[in-house]
């Protein structure tokens, strides 16, 4: 299984793809209960035409397609601070979705982990204690991705993990 990430701005039929699974994603989220997502999810249109501007026309966002071999398996969306270095984390993922076919084989984690390499530097997680699966993902990949290094905290019905990822060796 070669799991590869890729910058989906440079590609039309990235975004494409992108979009068409995206209701996918707010499904997967309106599971939570919260009332939030299952309202996204009822208007398309519009609303996700300003999610996917935002997406792709920010300097500070990275859309990501993350494959699976020559497949599509999800995305992610890391936000980069505009904020003084130090201040908050310099990065934080703001979405991030695997495919129902693609989960518990790892790809999930080895793109996660692609991803923290790519951009190195201090990292915010952040999920809903309404989802503790992906709580425990997360906890397990920013554990093994940090050596342990890493700090945990709840708070207003959220779990945030703060670390510092690794530069690639030159």
């Amino acid at each position: 299984m070669l799991v590869s990430i890729r910058d989906a701005r440079n590609s039309k039929k990235d975004r494409q793809w992108i979009e068409r699974v995206y209701g996918e994603y707010l499904e997967a989220l309106s599971d939570l209960n919260t009332g939030f997502f299952r309202a996204m999810t009822a208007g398309e249109g519009p609303r996700n035409e300003e999610v996917f501007a935002g997406w792709f026309g920010s300097d500070l966002a990275h859309p990501l397609l993350i494959s699976c071999g020559p497949d599509p398996a999800g995305f992610a969306l890391v936000m980069r601070s505009r904020v003084v270095p130090g201040a908050i984390a310099a990065y934080q993922m703001s979405e991030f979705f695997v495919r129902q076919a693609h989960r518990r084989a790892g790809v999930g984690r080895e793109a996660a982990q692609l991803i923290f390499d790519r951009f190195a530097g201090e990292w915010e997680i952040v999920e809903y204690e309404r989802n503790p699966g992906a709580v425990a993902f997360w906890r397990h990949v920013v554990s093994r991705y940090s050596g342990g290094r890493f700090t945990e905290r709840s708070r207003n019905g959220e779990v945030r993990q703060r670390f510092r990822s690794r530069a690639l060796p030159a």
